[in-house]
């Protein structure tokens, strides 16, 4: 039998992106699609808690799939716990868009999904992909399928590698970052510091008053060995990541102020 693969997004159940990890997959996998109705890009592992979170099987691209009114987290647990799949591997993405550095995968709604899968005892995977203009994740993503030939190879590499060799013991998810194009090979890497050059820019209404864009470039490059600056090479950046936040290195100086 084949594996069972749920797969998921934040980008919305119509992305191009997630449609390319379908088509990557379908031929090694039992593949079902449980992903948010609509854009959800960075919200992180928000959950919905206070409203009530409707799943819907629609037909999309001629398949059988699940569009959640919530987050990607409520997608993962609605797949999980209401349509009780029970698969062997939660894949999210392909992202439009990098997933690079401590400050992105801490807001990413693609690798939140990820997490909580891994965080419900799911291995678990995130693909993201490079692209050069940020303004392509906002635009309509259709223009940008002939990127999707290296992504798509790549999810299926990856995730075939994973169903056969097993997951990682030590990591909770598989980050995946993927150039445009690329010009490299596989390079498992730690995450970068950050991604973005915070900035806000200020703006005035028709009636004079204030509102803010939160913006900034890209870093162009960080230190070797990191995310950023392997996709900056041209090399598919594999991090693995963990739940556990704890700050170790802290401890003692902690328990020296608290002693």
């Amino acid at each position: 039998m084949k594996p069972k693969i749920m797969l998921t997004n934040d980008d919305g159940i119509t992305s191009a992106g997630l449609w390319a990890a379908y088509d990557a997959l379908a031929p090694i996998a039992d593949v079902t699609v449980v992903a948010p109705a609509t854009q959800q890009s960075a919200v992180g592992r928000s959950i919905s808690i206070f409203e009530p979170i409707r799943a819907t099987q629609v037909t999309m691209n001629g398949v059988p799939a699940y569009s959640v009114g919530g987050k990607p987290t409520d997608a993962v647990i609605i797949g999980l716990f209401a349509l009780h799949l029970n698969p062997d591997l939660v894949v999210s993405g392909i992202n439009i868009g990098e997933n690079l550095s401590y400050e992105s995968i801490m807001t990413s709604g693609t690798v939140g999904a990820a997490l909580e899968a891994s965080n419900q005892g799911v291995p678990s995977l995130a693909f993201s992909l490079q692209v050069e203009d940020q303004g392509d994740k906002f635009d309509d993503p259709s223009r940008i399928t002939d990127r999707f030939s290296d992504a798509k190879r790549v999810v299926r590499e990856i995730c075939e590698k994973i169903l056969s060799n097993g997951f990682p013991a030590k990591a909770h998810v598989i980050n995946v970052n993927i150039p445009t194009p690329v010009r490299g090979g596989y390079e498992v890497t730690r995450l970068a510091k950050k991604l973005f050059y915070t900035g806000v820019e200020e703006r005035l209404d028709p009636r004079g008053r204030p509102y803010y864009w939160i913006d900034g470039p890209l870093h162009e490059d960080a230190e070797e060995g990191t995310d950023v600056h392997a996709v900056q090479k041209g090399n598919i950046s594999i991090t693995p990541i963990t739940l556990d936040c704890t700050a170790f290195d802290a401890t003692d100086d902690l328990r020296s102020i608290f002693s």
